[in-house]
């Protein structure tokens, strides 16, 4: 968690967001959740329940009442493949948890600190196109609505669609039941390539392994591209010295250590970026599923990331060196696309298609926003969808025609929070007041 959880004022992990809370909720029980959202309700106050902080977004942002489910995260019970957490555990935790008992979630980001409502409400997804975001995951959850009430929504259900993803606009998540999978190890295999060679066999290797994914580094024609693929034994580990070498002191220490010094002198940036292209070599290795999916990001950023139809992928990406080449400020991060398949919840960036997500960075402290708002121009006309807790300047007015089912959530939040006791300002904008 970013900030303890007794401080009124909260810092995001990216740290540009900040909001000073007038009281802190840290609820042990359902009960006390239900209690205290029907005081705040009842009172005319707000709630927002905050996560780890990883939204770049003012998703999270409470000036209110802010509730922190750090003390309802623990196992609830396991039915073969279903397993039903309080919805404040942590990733990290949920795949210890999941592994001691045979078992993983199907797909993962990269990042494993989030906890799990913060990850399904905000659409967390990785990549491989037999996968959609972290929510598809969901089989029932259990939320406290606007006036307090609990209530059990499971497949069947109407709402279903949308509270598997519901920003927390809709109630406070306090139980999630995931279906997972039986533990499964992943063949990594990581090289740097050509970004022309890259793009030239993305049609015939995205269906043909399981998950892909690359990084271009702006200012080369270079790329990284990142394959796993479900074996049958660990048979391949890493070994101890190149894992440190390659995550932490490569991408975390030397990384933080290039991206100071190209805040400082941005002249050196084109160069840097050469060089870090070049940096990891290839590697492939084999490992249990969410070791290979999760990496450490000691490194802090801001970043905005859109969804796109697939086949709109090769537009942006030659567009993309264009509109880096014409701002006033280097771009430090590379950029990252992965790819998911088509879902049916109704505020998925994935709703009805298969997507390519292209993702922008700026190290912390270097200007960002001419250079996201290009992005989303490029992205907005192909029918693009930002992620929910990555920066975006849309509203309700433009995302509605995005979301076949926009008004249909609307319906559903009406319903289960109409005083809007779990609003806030980003909430009003996205989804009208």
């Amino acid at each position: 968690m970013t900030t303890p959880v007794s401080a009124r004022r909260w810092t995001n992990w990216g740290g540009n967001q900040q909001a000073n809370a007038t009281e802190i909720l840290t609820p042990g029980t359902v009960d006390e959740v239900a209690a205290q959202v029907k005081e705040a309700s009842g009172s005319g106050r707000r709630i927002k329940a905050v996560g780890s902080g990883h939204s770049f977004t003012a998703i999270a942002v409470a000036n209110d009442q802010r509730l922190f489910l750090h003390r309802l995260a623990g196992l609830v019970s396991i039915d073969g493949p279903l397993v039903t957490v309080q919805a404040g555990m942590p990733l990290h935790a949920l795949n210890a948890l999941l592994a001691e008992r045979g078992l993983a979630m199907p797909t993962l980001g990269d990042i494993d600190q989030q906890t799990v409502a913060g990850a399904i409400s905000t659409g967390t997804h990785g990549t491989g196109v037999g996968h959609s975001t972290l929510a598809s995951c969901v089989e029932a959850v259990k939320v406290v609505t606007g006036s307090g009430e609990v209530l059990e929504v499971g497949k069947d259900d109407p709402i279903f669609p949308a509270v598997r993803l519901g920003l927390g606009a809709l109630g406070v998540l306090v139980e999630v039941t995931l279906r997972c999978v039986e533990a499964f190890t992943l063949l990594a295999d990581e090289r740097p390539m050509p970004l022309a060679e890259v793009l030239a066999g993305l049609d015939e290797w995205i269906p043909a392994n399981d998950h892909l994914e690359f990084f271009w580094y702006p200012y080369t024609d270079r790329a990284q591209l990142k394959i796993n693929n479900r074996v049958p034994a660990h048979d391949r580990p890493l070994s101890k010295f190149r894992g440190w070498m390659d995550d932490e002191f490569l991408s975390n220490t030397v990384f933080g250590a290039v991206m100071r010094v190209g805040r400082a002198a941005p002249g050196t940036v084109p160069t840097i970026s050469a060089v870090s292209a070049r940096a990891l070599t290839a590697r492939t290795y084999t490992e249990r599923s969410d070791r290979v999916f999760c990496t450490p990001r000691r490194v802090r950023f801001t970043e905005m990331e859109y969804e796109i139809p697939r086949g709109a992928l090769p537009e942006v990406i030659a567009a993309l060196p264009r509109i880096i080449d014409g701002l006033p400020f280097k771009v430090q991060f590379p950029v990252e696309v992965r790819f998911t398949g088509p879902d049916d919840i109704w505020l998925s960036h994935g709703y009805g298609r298969e997507s390519a997500y292209v993702a922008v960075h700026q190290f912390t402290g270097v200007e960002y926003e001419p250079y996201f708002r290009a992005v989303e121009a490029l992205c907005r006309p192909l029918g693009g969808r930002p992620h929910w807790g990555k920066l975006h300047y849309r509203s309700a007015a433009d995302l509605r025609p995005a979301y076949p089912k926009f008004d249909d959530f609307v319906a559903v939040r009406d319903r289960l929070d109409p005083a809007r006791v779990f609003t806030n300002d980003y909430l009003d904008r996205v989804l009208g007041a």
